[in-house]
Parts: C-alpha cells; sequence; structure tokens
C-alpha cells in the first residue's frame, strides 16, 4: 500500500537525476510556523530543476488560502501549528481541491497524528529528519500518484490497523452489496479494468461505483478506501 521513503531515495535518486530535465516542473506550497524550517525547505527545493516553489505559509489556515490561490500540486504540511493545525488543513483542502497531493511532514509519530493524518487524506506521512533525496523522492513520488511513507511510519500504521480491523463493525455505512465488492476489490489493488472483469461489468460502471463510494464514505483515494477495510476487517495487513 505504502512505499518506504528511504527505499525510494536509494532506487529514485539515480533515475531521478537522469530525467529531472524530462520531468513536469512540480509546483510545491511549504507549510509550516517555524520560519527557519520553512525557508530552508523552500530554499532548497528551489535548487532542484524539477521543483517549483510557489509559496510558504505559516500556519494552517494561510496553508488553504494559498493553496486555493496558487493550486499548487503538492503541499508540505506540518501536523502541529498555530490557528489552524495541518490535519484540519489537509481536510479542508481535500474538501474543496481533492486533487491537491498532501504530506505530513513532522516530527511527531503518536498514533493518533498516523491515522488521522492519512485518514485526512494525506498522500505521505514524513519525518522531519528524512534525508533530502528522502524528501524530493517523495515529492515526485507522490505528484505520481503514489503513497509515501517512512518505514517506522507505515510499520506503526498496519499495527494500529490490524488491532481496528479486529474490532471493526459490520454496517456498510450506506453502501450497496455491489459497492461492497467494488471496494473489496480496490482496497485488495485491483484497477478498474480488472474489476470490471471480476464483476462481469463495464469499467464505466466500475468507476461510478468507486466514486459512489468515496462519496458515501468522505474519503478521496484508494489508500483510505485500503484503511476503511481494515477497519471494517474485510482484508488483511497482507492482503492490502
Amino acid at each position: 500500500m505504502s512505499i518506504p521513503v528511504e527505499d525510494l531515495a536509494v532506487s529514485r535518486t539515480s533515475a531521478d537525476s537522469v530525467v529531472a530535465a524530462q520531468s513536469p516542473c512540480i509546483r510545491v506550497l511549504v507549510v509550516d510556523d517555524q520560519r527557519l524550517f520553512r525557508e530552508s525547505i523552500a530554499g532548497m527545493l528551489s535548487l532542484e530543476p524539477s521543483f517549483h516553489v510557489v509559496g510558504a505559509a505559516a500556519d494552517g489556515a494561510e496553508g488553504i488560502e494559498l493553496t486555493r490561490q496558487l493550486l499548487p500540486d503538492v503541499v508540505l504540511m506540518d501536523v502541529k501549528m498555530p490557528r489552524v493545525d495541518g490535519i484540519t488543513a489537509i481536510r479542508q483542502i481535500k474538501a474543496e481541491l481533492p486533487k491537491t497531493r498532501i504530506i505530513l511532514l513532522t516530527t511527531f509519530t503518536s498514533d493518533g497524528y498516523v491515522l488521522e493524518g492519512l485518514a485526512a487524506g494525506a498522500n505521505g506521512y514524513l519525518l522531519k529528519d528524512t534525508s533530502v533525496a528522502g524528501l524530493t523522492s517523495a515529492i515526485r513520488a507522490v505528484y505520481a500518484g503514489e503513497q509515501v511513507t517512512t518505514p517506522d511510519v507505515t510499520i506503526r500504521m498496519m499495527q494500529l490497523l490490524e488491532k481496528q480491523h479486529i474490532e471493526g463493525d459490520q454496517s456498510n455505512d450506506g453502501l450497496t452489496a455491489r459497492e461492497m465488492e467494488t471496494l473489496l476489490l480496490v482496497a485488495r489493488g485491483m484497477i478498474a479494468k480488472e474489476i470490471a472483469r471480476a464483476l462481469s461489468i463495464s469499467e464505466k460502471t466500475v468507476r461510478n461505483h468507486i466514486s459512489s463510494i468515496y462519496r458515501k464514505l468522505g474519503v478521496y483515494d484508494r489508500s483510505q478506501v485500503v484503511i476503511y477495510a481494515m477497519k471494517k476487517g474485510l482484508i488483511t495487513i497482507q492482503e492490502a
């Protein structure tokens, strides 16, 4: 489900240097209440030819507003900030601009922050001691549609979900039987074409089911569907 960022750093670094000139310019917004950290990250990313730092915000409220104005591809979001925290900001941004990719970049790995951040719609969860190569690789991966977390966060998330799926209830949250079938196959990693073949329906119908699932559950991407399926005990960590 998630890609360890340090593995990304190793596997992608050499490739990144080869294709950087040909890669699309990724528009990045940095949101952090610590000025030195915020400006350091923005300055470092500005040196990368495939990145364009469109702005920097000092808290979640400013981050929401700048995201609306500047429409960045990827937002680097701190968790604990004054006025509006990072998780609340993610929920607001995803509600208004669901295609925006957001990476939580923080020093916190407590249980609540991990699951809240991912459930809010974060596309990545990195620690602030991540290497420069790891961060730039993670931004490219998230921009490409992948989910990225550091290894220790991934392990802890799996432990939490393993515990939660045992306690999951059996209600379907308004999903129809066919939507539940579709959700299960999505959570197991199948794409629309494969799901259509498995259920003997059209790809258009599959996509309609997926849109309906997202709307009913209030989720925005495949990773959140996986988390939901685990909580309900529909799939195991191994299946995900």
